[in-house]
């Protein structure tokens, strides 16, 4: 709900299903506003630059895992990207080969102390993309924000800041509806949900879209829900297929027609600190993303810098 002029999270109030039913008692229809047909494709659709929040209130969704290999297949693209990482956690940072314990800014300073975001970027062994990283200190962070001044668009500010130097930026959203996710929430254009062909895949997705809703009436009115991305798919399983049955049933067109699928290398690049892109580049992950890329960026021409 929305309580002087911020939004409180949506509690989740999913139940448990019984057992060999799909859990689609939390789901919703795609709020007023957020697409039911995907994007035509145009070559240069003129959308750049462009911020996407990747999130999911859900863990182990591979909401990380996207933003990394997404961010790495639009920068093999030639686009210049870069991706925040807004989780406590740090997935990203390290997933990328970056010790955010050693760089001299990381994206906490940014939201607390006012420190510029170009001070927080830092490069990585992929061309053309950049990160700013996080630690656990940015746990603390949810409670810090609570007094500050016009505490949901602190990461908003920031990044418009820089907002001309990138193609993309991708926000790796922790696995809440709390402040941080809202600040994410607050800065993007559009948002990217990962969800995994697994049993519990639409558990809490009303949650997020009801928030996404409320994010776009009081503090980002062109805030949209471009895309869903199916993760984790198992072709073996009928259970993969029933997920991706009912979830495409429900939101149709937005949807991408890119799923990636579960694979041992995915899980292995980022205790290498690399993308899937650059791990094993023939892969079926690595393809996967690429393909995924293609369908996010939809043809929109490189700016010039």
């Amino acid at each position: 709900m929305i309580t002087g002029g911020s939004i409180a999270p949506v509690p989740n109030t999913a139940s448990t299903p019984p057992p060999g039913t799909m859990p689609t008692t939390n789901v919703v229809p795609v709020p007023t506003g957020a697409p039911t047909e995907a994007p035509a494709e145009e070559e240069g659709d003129g959308s750049l630059p462009r911020i996407i929040a990747v999130a999911n209130q859900k863990g182990g969704v591979g909401k990380t895992t996207t933003t990394v290999n997404l961010g790495a297949a639009l920068a093999e693209q030639g686009y210049r990207v870069l991706i925040v990482d807004l989780d406590p956690q740090g997935n990203a940072s390290t997933g990328l080969g970056v010790n955010a314990r050693t760089v001299q800014a990381t994206i906490y300073d940014v939201l607390m102390n006012d420190a510029a975001i170009v001070d927080a970027v830092e490069p990585t062994s992929v061309r053309n993309l950049f990160l700013t990283p996080a630690t656990i200190d940015l746990a603390g962070a949810e409670i810090e924000l609570v007094p500050a001044f016009s505490r949901e668009l602190k990461l908003k500010r920031a990044l418009d800041e820089a907002r001309d130097e990138y193609d993309y930026m991708l926000i790796d959203c922790p696995p809440s509806l709390g402040l941080l996710t809202i600040n994410g929430l607050s800065a993007a254009d559009d948002v990217l949900v990962p969800i995994q062909c697994e049993y519990y895949a639409l558990e809490g997705l009303g949650q997020l879209l009801r928030n996404v809703e409320l994010v776009k009436q009081s503090l980002n009115p062109t805030l949209e829900v471009k895309g869903i991305v199916l993760t984790m798919y198992d072709a073996r399983t009928r259970l993969a297929e029933q997920v991706e049955s009912e979830v495409r049933a429900h939101f149709g067109a937005t949807v991408h027609r890119t799923v990636v699928p579960r694979t041992v290398r995915l899980s292995e690049a980022p205790s290498f600190g690399q993308p899937i892109t650059t791990f094993d580049p023939t892969s079926r992950g690595a393809i996967a993303y690429r393909e995924l890329a293609k369908e996010v960026s939809r043809g929109a021409s490189r700016r010039t810098r």
